[in-house]
C-alpha cells in the first residue's frame, strides 16, 4: 500500500492499494501540499493536477506529464524533470534552484517569480511562456525561448549559447555576464559574447 501525505500535517491525501508509483495516473487529483520528495515519478501522469506548495525536491520526474498543473510554490529543488511535459503549467513562485530540465516542454508555461537558479534548461522548449523569472547562472543553451516574455528576469550569469529569442520580450532584463555565443536574437540576429554591465562613470566625468 502506498500513501501520499500531506509535507507538513502528516494528513493521507491519497491511498493505494499498489506496491508501487510505477504506472499510476494522478489526472486531475487534488494534492496540494504532498510530500514527493526523493520519489522515483518518472513517466507518471499528473495532468491538470492541484499540486500546489507540494514538495518534489530531489524527486525524479523525468519524462513525467505535468501538462496544465497548478504547481504555484511547489518545490522542485535539485528535482529532475528531463524531458517532462510542462506544457501550459503553472509554476508562478516555484522553487527550481539547480533542478535538471533538460529537454522539457514548458511551452506556454507561467512561471512568474519562479527560482530556476543554477537550474540546467538545456535544449528545452520555453516557447510562448511567461518566464520573468529568475534565472542566475542558470543553463539555457539551445533553449527555444521564441515569443518568451523575460521582462525583468534576471538571467546573470546565464549560459544562453544557441538559445532562439525571436519575438522574446525582454524589457528590464538583467543580462550581466550572460553568455549568448550563438544566440538568435529578438529580431532574428546572431548574438556573440558575453553581456558586461558598464562601469559607471564618476559624477563629475560626464564627457567623452
Amino acid at each position: 500500500m502506498i500513501q501520499i501525505k500531506h509535507k507538513e500535517s502528516g494528513e493521507v491525501l491519497l491511498e493505494s492499494e499498489h506496491e508501487t508509483l510505477a504506472g499510476q495516473v494522478f489526472t486531475g487529483s487534488r494534492l496540494r501540499g504532498a510530500s514527493f520528495a526523493g520519489l522515483d515519478l518518472s513517466g507518471l501522469d499528473f495532468r491538470n493536477a492541484d499540486l500546489r506548495e507540494a514538495d518534489f525536491e530531489g524527486a525524479c520526474l523525468r519524462g513525467a506529464s505535468l501538462n496544465a498543473a497548478c504547481l504555484i510554490e511547489a518545490n522542485f529543488e535539485g528535482a529532475d524533470l528531463r524531458e517532462a511535459d510542462l506544457t501550459d503549467a503553472v509554476l508562478q513562485q516555484a522553487k527550481l534552484r539547480e533542478a535538471n530540465a533538460a529537454r522539457a516542454i514548458l511551452r506556454y508555461a507561467k512561471m512568474a517569480g519562479a527560482d530556476f537558479t543554477r537550474a540546467n534548461l538545456a535544449g528545452a522548449d520555453i516557447s510562448m511562456a511567461d518566464m520573468r523569472a529568475n534565472l542566475n547562472d542558470a543553463n539555457l543553451a539551445q533553449a527555444d525561448l521564441r515569443s518568451t516574455n523575460l521582462s525583468g528576469a534576471d538571467l546573470s550569469g546565464a549560459n544562453l549559447r544557441g538559445a532562439n529569442l525571436t519575438n522574446a520580450t525582454l524589457a528590464d532584463v538583467n543580462l550581466s555576464h550572460a553568455h549568448m555565443d550563438g544566440a538568435i536574437g529578438t529580431h532574428g540576429q546572431r548574438v556573440q559574447g558575453a553581456f558586461k554591465k558598464k562601469a559607471k562613470r564618476p559624477w563629475w566625468n560626464f564627457w567623452g
